[in-house]
């Protein structure tokens, strides 16, 4: 029927991962049921499942307005939930939590968006420096020149892995396009957290450089057992980078299946009104 809501699917067990002690580590992400909605009308998020292990590489795809951006904000604590259950990094988000409580998850989070919100008259090591806010005596992070020698010898570090070392004290609007957003992906990875959330990285980039950052910070999240949740409206980049792809479609979860089982009819479903 035209205009009717997609049909529910039951989410997939997060897959147990044993640690190095063997032990079987507990979800990364684990939502059930999980609603958004503004002002109690405007229902965004109809009642998600979603369950990621340590270690995932999660593409979230859907047309614009589906609830991508929304579910990465409730998973990291940006916003609260209205409804269902969330748990991450095993804090319970399904009620209202405090400052600390968001600080904590925000801590282990990494973030890279579209836009990478550098400071362009900044250098590209103070901008990667700036990975640390949140850390105590943050203020330290306005500048490389300010910040404790640990903290400059990890952005160096971050900076290498990325290919940019050499350009460190250059200013960031010296760069292209493509490498500053690899200053980005520095900044996020250098506090080496546990999750990493990227929202549309590299929707602003021409195709070469979009697919050279893909393939640098899936490569990175890897090495470093960090786990990644990204959107993406480039198939390419969902279907080639991905070890599960989600489709959300009004708010709720179209499908949840490795990229190998999606099928064209399932991205025409996903992108039709």
């Amino acid at each position: 029927m035209p205009g009717a809501a997609p049909p529910a699917v039951s989410p997939p067990r997060a897959r147990p991962v044993a640690d190095e002690a063997g032990d079987v580590a507990a979800p990364m992400i684990a939502a059930r049921g999980l609603r958004k909605s503004y002002d109690g009308r405007l229902d965004i998020l109809k009642g998600v499942d979603l369950a990621v292990s340590p270690g995932e590489r999660v593409a979230l795809i859907g047309a614009n307005g589906c609830g991508k951006s929304t579910l990465l904000k409730c998973l990291i604590a940006l916003h609260g939930i209205s409804g269902g259950s969330l748990s991450t990094m095993g804090r319970d988000l399904s009620r209202p939590v405090g400052p600390e409580v968001q600080r904590q998850v925000r801590r282990q989070t990494g973030f890279v968006f579209q836009k990478h919100c550098l400071v362009r008259r900044r250098t590209v090591l103070s901008n990667v420096v700036h990975g640390f806010f949140g850390e105590a005596g943050s203020w330290r992070a306005f500048s490389h020149n300010l910040a404790p020698a640990g903290w400059r010898e990890a952005a160096m570090e971050s900076l290498a892995e990325v290919r940019l070392a050499e350009r460190a004290l250059a200013r960031a609007d010296s760069l292209s396009g493509g490498q500053q957003q690899r200053v980005a992906i520095a900044r996020a990875l250098v506090r080496r957290p546990r999750l990493l959330i990227a929202d549309e990285p590299a929707a602003s980039l021409d195709p070469v450089s979009g697919r050279n950052v893909m393939e640098l910070f899936t490569r990175l999240c890897a090495t470093h057992g960090i786990t990644l949740l990204f959107t993406s409206h480039d198939m390419a980049h969902a279907l080639g980078h991905a070890s599960r792809v989600v489709a959300l479609k009004q708010g709720r979860v179209l499908f949840d299946k490795p990229p190998s089982q999606v099928t064209p009819a399932d991205l025409k479903e996903t992108f039709d009104d």
